[in-house]
């Protein structure tokens, strides 16, 4: 229930709305007692919608939010709810879409003002204190809305009414049939995306940039079909541009969200577990193909960030570190010259200044210079100690805060990175650390037989989980099973698949899906969004999971999940069709059902795993790679040693090759 009439966010799971217990505004927690709140005050609501790891979300609390005299304006004419966005991904995404119709643009913090019914009416992201580049204060704002809720109801009724009709029409499926799933597709959507490429700086457009990830790993996956030197040159470009600039974090490992230059130097310093997540996966696979000593370099350092930096004590991992540190962008991270021959003499000093790219004039704010690596360095044992010298200090520096919310999708992400790169680079302390969190989701956030979205120190949220957390949870999973042979993760990752189906697919069009389930919250709009973004969406996620359980399952329950796939992929074609760099997951999951997808099982004796070793290294992304005893999985049903001895079954779709007991064949056979 609301804490009518005081501040109720020190009750909430979210760090995001406990940043703001503290406020001297009167917020609620969306529910259903604030919004009856709004009926019986018969005022509107201001809808406020950030996370924790915003840095303009700060600003504006700090501007705004923590003023005596704008919360009175607030509590006065509004009941105010805070929501964090990535608890509640449902609502953010129906009033991101408001926002988006009212203004062509969106972004956090997100401000809305609804009607008692929910239904927006206006709509923008960050407000001022003050006037500001034409812009009102946000006093201004709230004393105009608040007049013309007074004085103009029916206009603000034909507003909500309209923009409720336009999120309706909206949210319709994607229509199917139009383009086949093919050759011809991939390669087309390849080409147009690799059109917008900043050839010279790696990465496609200009300011700001943000990592490509799941559109470099379908170009990845295109090179190892096609083998076209210019889709794996893209991927090279950007993976080293990004590696080598300010957005690594050239010390601790891990990515920060975006550039805010074209040429990858100065980062908004917010780190994001699904970021990371993904970028592991993608140098993982890079390295394992290409041998690239960089990517090997970057996916063991991405790794070891995630473990050292974002596990929690339950063995999940936490959504973020902050963008801020004691409210300054870039306080832990940046050097200067002096800085650096303090920490490690004049002459190491000096070294890692030319190095590191750190210079008097500074690469980021007041003379200080955000750590790059343009090249090697010819020492690496000197490098690897200034390194280790220079990190050693900097944890002595404030320390960014952490989201500690463990968010169901992105903890799917981390399982299934960790996972396939652990299976690949033989890392089993990878593949332990994610089996650790696939158990805590599991035993935490599955409640009475239904998934939750997110857990704050091992208390699980109310929210619902949405069809990502499903998806994503489901493909970690089936990654766990591949890279441990265990029966029990196929089973959890099925059961979770067909949840997903009984529950978000859309009945009357086979193939679409919506992001919220049929017995969720209703809101002004079931939203449903098939575009990859930041993470990848739902649906294509959902493709994701369907491809590995159809090639992992049983025979009835397989065919069962490849209709659904080809459904899944036949509603996505069109995205690929139109708007390649928004649909990257697409682009990887096609390219995995074109080929087949790939099938490995080895059949083992229990001892001798080079073929299995040589599976998990060569294989192609996409591909399905199971070892253990002949008939211990369904993958490895009717497959038996041969003449004693491990095998290798390589199969495309329903053709197989004749099994091959040497490395050398194995290799030969993953190669065609």
């Amino acid at each position: 229930m609301t804490a009518r009439g005081r501040n109720s966010l020190g009750e909430a799971t979210s760090p995001y709305l406990r940043q703001h217990a503290d406020n001297p505004v009167h917020w609620q927690q969306w529910g259903p007692d604030a919004l009856a709140w709004a009926r019986e005050r018969d005022v509107p609501i201001l809808l406020s919608v950030g996370y924790a790891a915003c840095h303009w979300c700060h600003v504006m609390a700090h501007e705004s939010f923590e003023d005596e005299a704008t919360a009175e304006v607030m509590n006065t004419h509004f009941v105010c709810i805070k929501v964090d966005r990535e608890e509640r991904p449902d609502l953010d995404a129906v009033y991101m879409n408001a926002t988006v119709a009212m203004t062509g643009q969106g972004g956090w913090p997100m401000t809305c003002f609804l009607t008692p019914d929910a239904e927006p009416f206006y709509c923008g992201t960050y407000y001022p204190p003050t006037p500001r580049g034409g812009m009102p204060s946000f006093t201004q704002l709230l004393e105009a809305i608040a007049d013309t809720w007074q004085t103009r109801r029916d206009d603000v009724h034909r507003a909500s009414a309209q923009v409720a009709e336009q999120l309706q029409a909206n949210s319709a499926g994607i229509p199917g049939g139009q383009v086949p799933v093919d050759a011809a597709l991939l390669d087309a959507a390849s080409a147009a995306a690799r059109r917008d490429e900043d050839v010279a700086r790696g990465g496609f457009g200009g300011a700001p940039k943000f990592p490509p990830t799941a559109l470099l790993e379908g170009l990845l996956r295109g090179h190892e079909r096609t083998g076209d030197p210019a889709a794996l040159a893209t991927v090279q470009r950007t993976a080293e541009a990004m590696a080598r600039g300010g957005i690594y974090d050239q010390l601790g490992g891990g990515f920060a969200r975006y550039a805010v230059d074209a040429d990858w130097v100065v980062p908004h310093f917010e780190k994001m577990l699904y970021d990371n997540a993904q970028l592991l996966r993608l140098y993982a696979h890079l390295g394992r193909r290409t041998g690239s000593a960089l990517a090997v370099r970057v996916a063991e350092e991405t790794a070891e960030f995630l473990l050292r930096d974002l596990r929690t004590a339950g063995g999940g991992f936490a959504s973020a570190l902050d963008a801020d540190t004691e409210g300054v962008e870039g306080l832990t991270y940046a050097w200067t010259p002096d800085e650096l021959t303090a920490a490690l003499g004049f002459e190491d000093g000096i070294w890692a200044a030319g190095l590191l790219a750190v210079s008097t004039a500074g690469t980021f704010e007041a003379g200080t210079s955000v750590l790059q690596l343009p090249a090697d360095p010819e020492d690496w044992p000197r490098f690897e100690s200034v390194r280790e010298r220079l990190f050693e200090v900097r944890t002595r520096r404030p320390q960014p805060a952490r989201d500690d919310k463990v968010v169901t999708a992105w903890n799917g992400l981390a399982v299934t990175a960790l996972a396939e790169a652990g299976a690949g680079f033989g890392r089993r302390d990878w593949v332990d650390a994610a089996a650790e969190c696939a158990r805590y989701l599991l035993d935490t956030h599955l409640v009475d037989g239904r998934l939750r979205r997110a857990s704050l120190g091992g208390a699980v949220g109310e929210a619902a989980a949405v069809l990502d957390d499903h998806a994503a949870l489901a493909v970690g999973l089936l990654a766990l099973h591949q890279a441990t042979g265990e029966a029990q993760w196929l089973t959890r990752a099925q059961d979770l698949v067909d949840l997903a189906v009984t529950h978000f697919a859309d009945p009357a069009e086979p193939g679409c899906w919506f992001d919220t389930a049929d017995d969720a919250e209703r809101l002004i709009t079931r939203p449903r969004d098939p575009f990859d973004g930041a993470t990848p969406s739902g649906a294509s996620t959902m493709a994701e999971a369907l491809q590995a359980a159809a090639a992992l399952s049983e025979p009835e329950r397989s065919a069962r999940y490849a209709v659904a796939v080809a459904d899944t992929l036949d509603r996505g074609a069109p995205l690929l069709a139109r708007s390649a760099r928004s649909a990257g997951h697409w682009l990887a999951v096609a390219e995995a059902s074109v080929r087949g997808p790939i099938q490995v099982a080895v059949a083992t004796d229990g001892v001798e795993t080079g073929l299995l070793d040589v599976a998990r290294r060569a294989a192609p992304g996409g591909a399905v790679v199971l070892g253990g005893a002949p008939d211990s999985a369904p993958l490895l049903a009717d497959r038996p040693l041969v003449g004693g001895a491990p095998a290798a079954y390589v199969c495309r779709g329903f053709v197989c090759d004749r099994p091959v007991t040497e490395t050398s064949e194995l290799r030969a056979a993953l190669a065609r």
